[in-house]
């Protein structure tokens, strides 16, 4: 999902690498006119009116009840069929584009279906608006920071709060009931802009936070299934991690993907998005894939989406992507064949105008059906019924006494404080570090560039925060502190060494807040290098020099940095990353610091050396290592090179054990009779239903906390199979977060489908279990199990 080109809205196209750079040869000669069109077009609509948009309004409007679509007592099939009945043709493509049009005579008026809520509803998208009866909302922290947290009930809780208050800000005219969140594609590469967004690298966590926060968004108190709260979209479909990298673009990006990882790793998430989340729409991305426009290609969105996956709702463009397919990857050779390509591949929803502009002449030339039209209208009408949007007078419905006293309460605002403690990772900590004592610290130094910062907490998709509490404004609340930001920005182009050494000399221990904001990793911008930007590295060695007591260095940013030499320094005594930690950041990290909570994040996303930026060429797809030309290959699932961190890693200030309970040495697959692995030596089986069927075991284990403070734990579950069919060295079967009291000791189980849970995608791409021995691990502890015909 991008920023909306601003052509779409008749504006000048901008060329600020904040926003997309779309195919035109009509870019104004300065950018002055794009930053003032992008500030237009995203101010807040101080006049939107303080009533919902909604269809069949039989209170104004008694003749409407005569229409079968408006009413709410019949099932959603039978309406959406009456009501696209009734259309013309030029009605019909009015709603197939974000902006679809009113049709007056039917009661129906114009609705904008581009709203975001990636951490909290967001004033990206035309479709909401903050104004001075709702000021802000919500902020949580970026998604990368709340998937370190490893907790499946916060991931779905953090949706049930953005959902209220999306319904709550639509009640009074200022948000739509589609919103294109959340992001799921996997964090490749660690230089990629957007990687923040997401929820990590592994596709096991991607695939549970997914559907989690879908359920959260979507889900009815009432439990009606039928029926949505407010409409999720998990984006961008599929295989897309490449923004801006030495200027190679998304928009004429071709991703070359094996069969296998297609299937490994690309699609789980999106496939546990319809199958787990129930999600309402899939968006297709700007790039190619294997040639072929994800847009307008068949076979991954009637076919798979529709077709494999059973998707209950709508097929939505990224923002232009038609306009992107015709001039900028040249797919066809007029706007009319890009139509009819999109159309018959199953797109139903234009994010831009393309459709509007060109379907009428491609059904006219023969190139497409009005029955692909129709289709395409019928999914999405029938996503706006489930939302009650054809249901009258919102006031009257489920979540129509929400209003702005349901947002930004303190319950909702103690959350995104909550959710950033849960997430925060400590990655060194030498003793006598943290945490520190209020008491016994007289003077703290604050140094760096992101010690007192605001917006840069929040990331991107953001929206207008309840408030924010910076990390000087956090720890300034519990002890006397000192400020020094050391550097004008974080770019860091020239250290101010002198006046950070002077302070720090003179305190009982030193907070260093470094990292990156938007201006370093960010949507159409992904980094080249993977150190700290400019001379943030000689601030934090300088100061440490001279500091007497403890040295904490806390990394806000939304990939992972090259911070060896912090690692290797035995005077930094302490390591935080703190992601992009929200509107409640600050108040987060200085719990961590005091003590006043126990960290448990753990990360994500892997830590790479900058040599990782000089041997690895961003745009290679492939995930598994080729020792032929010495590709390390991606992710702690394949990668074979070294670490700075490694997915995963996290410490507590408590100790915690694991101990064996009960798990199987042996698991035997039964083969029906005359199966060739009954005769010849197989490597591996398929994963067949009849093989399947009833073969799951348990895993028991114990957990202890050995320390002296109660704390949380992320228990986690991986799996080594036998090295066939290019296997992953290792991945993530599950996890589990328990908290323990001190001394306290908690039983945790897995259960593990051997199908589904211990199965591997073979070299084209079928599903298979690999024969043999496979370690499970769980923290130190290792557990053979052999499974065997």
């Amino acid at each position: 999902m991008c920023f909306k080109p601003l052509s779409l809205l008749n504006k000048p196209k901008p060329t600020n690498p904040s926003t997309p750079k779309m195919a035109s040869k009509n870019r104004p000669p300065s950018s002055v006119f794009a930053i003032l069109a992008i500030f237009i077009l995203f101010q807040p609509n101080v006049s939107a009116q303080n009533n919902p948009v909604f269809a069949c309004d039989i209170d104004n409007n008694p003749a409407l009840k005569n229409f079968t679509f408006c009413d709410s007592s019949l099932d959603v099939q039978t309406r959406v069929d009456d009501l696209v009945k009734r259309l013309t043709l030029q009605e019909k493509i009015v709603n197939l584009v974000d902006n679809a049009g009113s049709i007056d005579r039917l009661g129906i008026p114009k609705y904008e279906w581009w709203s975001e809520a990636l951490h909290g509803v967001s004033y990206v998208g035309p479709g909401t608006h903050f104004s001075s009866l709702v000021p802000g909302a919500t902020s949580f922290p970026q998604v990368i920071l709340t998937a370190a947290s490893f907790n499946e009930t916060l991931f779905k809780t953090i949706g049930q709060v953005v959902s209220t208050e999306a319904r709550a800000m639509y009640n009074v005219g200022l948000a739509g009931l589609t919103f294109w969140s959340p992001n799921i594609n996997i964090f490749r590469d660690p230089r990629w802009g957007r990687g923040q967004e997401t929820p990590g690298e592994d596709p096991t966590l991607t695939s549970k936070y997914g559907a989690a926060y879908v359920q959260g968004l979507q889900e009815r108190d009432d439990g009606d299934k039928d029926r949505l709260k407010v409409g999720a979209c998990c984006k961008h479909y599929t295989a897309y991690d490449v923004d801006n990298w030495k200027g190679i673009e998304r928009y004429n990006f071709n991703a070359v993907v094996t069969k296998q990882d297609m299937d490994d790793t690309y699609q789980p998430p999106f496939k546990s998005c319809v199958l787990d989340g129930n999600v309402a729409s899939v968006m297709c991305s700007y790039n190619q894939v294997n040639g072929k426009p994800t847009c307008g290609d068949p076979d991954l969105l009637t076919g798979v989406i529709r077709g494999e996956w059973k998707l209950n709702g709508y097929i939505s463009s990224d923002c232009d992507s038609l306009d992107v397919m015709f001039k900028n990857q040249h797919w066809e050779n007029t706007p009319e064949k890009i139509a009819a390509d999109a159309l018959i591949a199953g797109l139903d929803l234009n994010c831009g105008n393309f459709l509007g502009q060109h379907t009428e002449a491609a059904i006219k030339a023969g190139l497409v059906k009005e029955s692909e039209v129709d289709r395409a209208v019928t999914n999405n009408f029938a996503t706006l019924m489930r939302l009650g949007f054809f249901d009258g007078n919102p006031s009257k419905q489920i979540y129509g006494k929400l209003g702005p006293k349901d947002v930004c309460t303190p319950a909702n605002q103690e959350l995104a404080r909550e959710a950033a403690r849960q997430g925060i990772v400590l990655l060194k900590n030498s003793v006598g570090s943290l945490p520190l004592s209020p008491t016994a610290i007289k003077s703290l130094a604050v140094i760096g560039p992101n010690a007192n910062v605001t917006k840069t907490m929040i990331g991107n998709y953001e929206g207008t925060p309840c408030k924010y509490t910076t990390p000087l404004q956090g720890l300034t609340a519990s002890v006397a502190t000192v400020y020094q930001a050391g550097c004008a920005n974080v770019a860091c182009g020239t250290a101010q060494v002198d006046e950070a050494k002077k302070v720090a000399a003179a305190a009982d221990a030193v907070v260093l807040v470094m990292g990156s904001d938007l201006s370093i990793e960010a949507e159409s911008r992904d980094r080249i290098d993977i150190t700290l930007p400019g001379q943030q590295n000689l601030l934090i060695t300088e100061v440490t020099s001279v500091s007497k007591g403890p040295v904490i260095l806390v990394i806000m940013s939304g990939g992972g940095m090259d911070v060896q030499f912090a690692k290797e320094n035995p005077k930094i005594t302490s390591i935080l990353w703190v992601g992009f930690p929200g509107e409640a950041g600050g108040a987060a990290l200085a719990d961590i610091i005091f003590g006043e909570y126990n960290p448990s994040g753990r990360l994500p996303m892997s830590w790479y050396p900058q040599s990782y930026t000089e041997k690895v060429n961003m745009t290679n797809m492939n995930m598994r290592p080729d020792p032929d030309t010495g590709y390390p290959g991606r992710t702690y699932r394949f990668y074979t090179g070294d670490t700075v961190y490694t997915f995963g890693d996290g410490l507590s200030y408590s100790k915690f054990n694991h101990h064996l309970v009960e798990a199987p040495k042996l698991v035997s697959v039964p083969l029906e009779e005359g199966h060739e692995c009954r005769t010849s030596k197989c490597k591996s089986i398929d994963t067949v239903e009849q093989t399947c069927k009833n073969l799951a075991f348990n895993i028991h284990l114990r957990v202890t906390n050995n320390g002296t403070m109660g704390g949380s734990h992320t228990v986690f579950l991986f799996s080594s199979p036998p090295t066939v069919h290019g296997a992953p060295q290792k991945h993530l079967l599950g996890f589990q977060k328990v908290h323990l009291a001190p001394r306290q000791q908690s039983v945790v189980r897995f259960g593990v489908d051997v199908c589904k849970d211990l199965s591997l995608v073979d070299e084209v791409g079928n599903k298979k279990v690999a024969l043999g021995q496979h370690v499970l691990h769980v923290g130190e502890l290792k557990h053979s199990l052999n499974v065997r015909i």
